[in-house]
């Protein structure tokens, strides 16, 4: 759970670092971390959850897509076939959104916006 900016702040750096982050998300959160200790930061908050809102993806997302040929064409047969069925645990478990580095960090700091104390 994020409950400070300063969580904020690492879990930002952790989808910036993401391999699998898209380049708007990435934009846009290191926009964030520059302006954090800004009078800017509010706005640069705003403007991270409305990227995070439309690039964090979900596990009904994105299992179809390792499911699909194309999934199988981006990621190999195998490894497309090993994402799957980690996703379908995931889902199974409770989680709601993509196993990625990107989407799992995202998703975390949406479920915490409302409650981080800033």
């Amino acid at each position: 759970m994020i409950k400070t900016k300063q969580d904020l702040i690492r879990k930002v750096n952790e989808v910036v670092a993401a391999s699998s982050v898209c380049p708007e998300l990435k934009e846009v959160g290191f926009r964030y971390l520059e302006g954090a200790e800004t009078d800017k930061e509010p706005e640069l908050r705003e403007e991270l959850f409305k990227e995070l809102e439309e690039d964090v993806c979900t596990l009904d997302m994105v299992i179809p897509f390792f499911e699909s040929e194309a999934g199988a064409k981006v990621f190999g047969k195998e490894q497309a076939e090993m994402m799957t069925k980690i996703a379908k645990e995931k889902k199974a478990a409770g989680g709601k959104y993509c196993i990625c580095p990107a989407c799992t960090a995202g998703g975390e700091i949406l479920d915490s916006r409302n409650e981080i104390e800033l």
